[in-house]
């Protein structure tokens, strides 16, 4: 059944956003993000303290992409308020591993007893620090920080090999909202 479909979403105090047809940009304490929201039947609008996504004769099917851009938006009201945190464990049982940071790379030499090092590029925005066995990687886009993360912990991917035996590797033991 064909009906108007209206949502909104509440900006917090000291976050501000502007609309610019499909573009989304939140402005926040702790950082910018911005995305693009296309979808031939969904409208944007801007209405003062509010984002307000809009189908007119939606169906269901516009009723679950206006409940997505709904989350995504939730999410970059978050990650400007406060900043979205991946939490990664170094577990060396073999050999003992380097962990590095440089530029927008990701190190890790002596992996296995690897003579190569292996690289994971950094998505931009994303800040990554090493702390002894303990990264995190941090971002006002929870997208951006999920993809660094997801990238570092399949840089230490193990094939051929027992992984019962051999549990050497950069594993996620939290995420944002729920702990591992």
């Amino acid at each position: 059944m064909k009906e108007t479909i209206k949502r909104s979403v509440e900006l917090s105090a000291g976050v501000s956003a502007h609309v610019n047809g499909a573009i989304v940009n939140i402005k926040g304490p702790k950082g910018e993000v911005q995305r693009e929201f296309v979808h031939p039947k969904v409208k944007i609008t801007l209405e003062e303290n509010k984002i307000v996504l809009v189908a007119e004769k939606g169906t269901k099917r516009e009723k679950t992409i206006i409940g997505a851009f709904r989350s995504h938006i939730r999410n970059m009201v978050q990650g400007v308020k406060e900043l979205h945190l991946y939490k990664l464990k170094v577990c060396s049982g073999h050999f003992p591993m380097t962990v590095t940071v440089s530029g927008h790379e990701f190190i890790i030499k002596n992996f296995l007893g690897e003579a190569v090092a292996r690289k994971a590029q950094i998505v931009p925005g994303v800040i990554v620090k090493v702390e002894g066995n303990d990264v995190t990687v941090t971002s006002a886009d929870l997208e951006a920080a999920g993809l660094t993360a997801a990238r570092i912990e399949n840089l230490c991917r193990i094939t051929n090999r027992d992984k019962r035996i051999f549990q050497d590797g950069c594993y996620i033991v939290q995420k944002p909202g729920q702990n591992l």
